[in-house]
């Protein structure tokens, strides 16, 4: 039977009878995969190195003829040990992986190892805000999943204004002008880099950018539910 090869990122572990344990693993070029990992909470495994958590790895597999296949070799390729030594990053790095988890079908796109690769690679940035690093992390789902909200023009089509305020409606994923409302320039600038091509370190150089980050953070955390089973 052909050995397989795959970068893999670890999302949940079950131990299995004695010194086994289950994998759910997040890969590049398999989506998720189950595998089980024979002897490898034994103290002198081989193969415990490379299924750490908050790691990339180089997974060794081979395929069964059920839906659970067997783990042959692993290497770690990068461990993001700077995660593990705040317990806010620790906690928020649990959340990400489990959300992604649950969302993901059984064969996710690249797309989504990339996501949480650049996450694990953020939250071991010491400086970068956990609260930035969880609004872009849900703002690349949603765009992942087809649901960005407009962030260049209003509810009417016309382009948003610097000196206007806006509220914002779900229903339309739309911003409209309101006076009253508490979204501003700023506001929507921090959006358009959570939910474009920039990684979170872009948004932690916004001057000011830690004083509008939880409101950033509660619009997106109230669209993901809407679009998003959770």
């Amino acid at each position: 039977m052909k050995q397989l090869l795959t970068k893999g990122i670890v999302l949940a572990r079950t131990n299995y009878q004695e010194a086994d344990r289950i994998l759910t693993i997040l890969t590049t070029d398999y989506g998720k995969l189950s595998v089980l990992a024979k002897g490898v909470r034994k103290s002198k495994s081989k193969m415990a190195g490379g299924v750490e958590l908050f790691s990339v790895s180089e997974i060794g597999f081979m395929r069964g003829r059920g839906d659970l296949a067997t783990m042959v070799s692993s290497r770690l390729i990068k461990h993001y040990g700077t995660i593990v030594q705040d317990i806010n990053r620790t906690m928020l790095g649990y959340e990400l992986i489990k959300l992604l988890n649950k969302v993901t079908e059984d064969e996710p796109g690249e797309d989504y190892f990339e996501l949480l690769r650049i996450t694990l690679e953020s939250l071991d940035q010491a400086e970068i805000e956990v609260e930035l690093i969880k609004l872009w992390f849900l703002a690349q789902l949603l765009k992942l999943a087809g649901h960005t909200p407009e962030l260049y023009t209003n509810i009417a089509r016309k382009p948003l204004e610097r000196n206007e305020t806006y509220a914002f409606s779900y229903d339309d994923m739309a911003f409209s002008e309101n006076a009253d409302g508490k979204f501003g320039s700023s506001h929507i600038k921090i959006l358009r880099l959570a939910f474009g091509n920039h990684k979170p370190a872009s948004l932690h150089k916004v001057q000011g950018a830690e004083n509008i980050i939880r409101s950033c953070l509660d619009l997106t955390q109230n669209i993901l539910p809407n679009h998003i089973r959770t």
